[in-house]
């Protein structure tokens, strides 16, 4: 299912009547049978947006459209069955501790009424789905982190949704278990051809899991494009700070000096496994020191990432640098707070 958002406003006020502007004229396409990525940092209006797409509240202004359908003003009927075509996962699972696991999975289905027989196929078959048909009567209290998002994605899936929201689903994950997640999900998605909406803070997320994505600060949409493009030519500092953060705390990407790094180099596909960087100091007189490196592994191609310093004379700097950008490196200034 498609997502178009035209517009969308939504401004809340606080217990000490202040008014904070949450989402800010904001407009998307998200398209279907794909995964979809939020990404901003706290108090950036993520959790905000994913609310009005998943019509949880209704926007002050703007408009809210699944496959050039408007739904953001369904009526309370409506509005149910809309609902039900849309499955949710949070950080903190949301699972009933008084049912075991199967229960918790049966329970949307309860709610629509659906006859016990099929009920009970259902949850057999979302529990294989997940991996956990071995802990079907396993009591919430018993299983691990992983495990219970494993049950509230179940959950999610029981009414057979078109559209899978995941709010922060990996943040209370550690990282191993993030990536198995990760790949369940992108089983699922494939598997079931859900248009899946991630909406996060981890730029490791989107890189392993989606498509496309777009950049929030301040309840706006700051930078719009495919996870390649975002890698490879970020446009605004936020982007920036985000891909700065993974040089530092993500593996394969490893920074082994804590000073210095004034130029990030990013290689491209064939040009990760180029000597680039010997054949620079062959041909200018510079001198060049890697402060991080490593390669990011992304759904179509891989991009290497440098931080590094280069040396010399000024003429001959930027020299090496234009033969760089000639040679197919992507080379940008780093945040000044790299350079600290």
């Amino acid at each position: 299912m498609q997502i178009k958002l035209e517009k969308l406003e939504k401004t809340y006020t606080t217990q000490n009547n202040s008014s904070v502007h949450a989402v800010n004229d904001i407009s998307l396409s998200i398209p279907e049978n794909i995964i979809y990525g939020i990404i901003g940092q706290s108090g950036a209006g993520k959790s905000s947006l994913v609310r009005l797409i998943s019509l949880l509240e209704k926007p002050d202004s703007g408009f809210v459209y699944y496959d050039n359908k408007r739904v953001d003003n369904l009526v309370h009927n409506e509005l149910i069955l809309q609902r039900r075509q849309i499955g949710m996962i949070f950080q903190n699972f949301n699972l009933l501790s008084s049912r075991t696991a199967a229960k918790n999975v049966a329970y949307p289905l309860e709610i629509c009424k659906k006859p016990k027989e099929e009920i009970e196929k259902r949850v057999v078959e979302l529990l294989d789905l997940v991996g956990l048909k071995d802990r079907a009567n396993a009591p919430i209290s018993t299983l691990s982190g992983g495990q219970k998002q494993r049950i509230a994605i179940a959950r999610a899936l029981a009414n057979n949704p078109s559209i899978l929201f995941c709010d922060e689903a990996t943040s209370a994950l550690d990282p191993q278990t993030t990536r198995s997640i990760l790949q369940l999900l992108k089983n699922i998605q494939k598997k079931m051809n859900l248009t899946v909406v991630m909406i996060t803070h981890q730029m490791e997320v989107v890189r392993d899991a989606c498509e496309q994505v777009a950049v929030l600060d301040e309840g706006k949409v700051v930078e719009v494009g495919s996870v390649e493009d975002l890698f490879s030519h970020p446009k605004t500092t936020v982007t920036k700070e985000f891909l700065s953060h993974l040089t530092e705390n993500t593996e394969g990407l490893v920074r082994w000096s804590d000073k210095g790094g004034r130029y990030i180099l990013r290689f491209i596909g064939e040009k990760t496994g180029e000597p680039v960087l010997s054949n620079l100091a062959k041909k200018f007189d510079i001198e060049y020191n890697i402060r991080a490196g490593g390669i990011q592994h992304l759904p179509t191609d891989d991009i290497g990432t440098m931080v590094i310093d280069i040396t010399g004379v000024p003429q001959e700097c930027t020299k090496a640098i234009e033969y760089l950008k000639e040679n197919g490196v992507l080379v940008e200034e780093a945040l000044a707070k790299e350079n600290a």
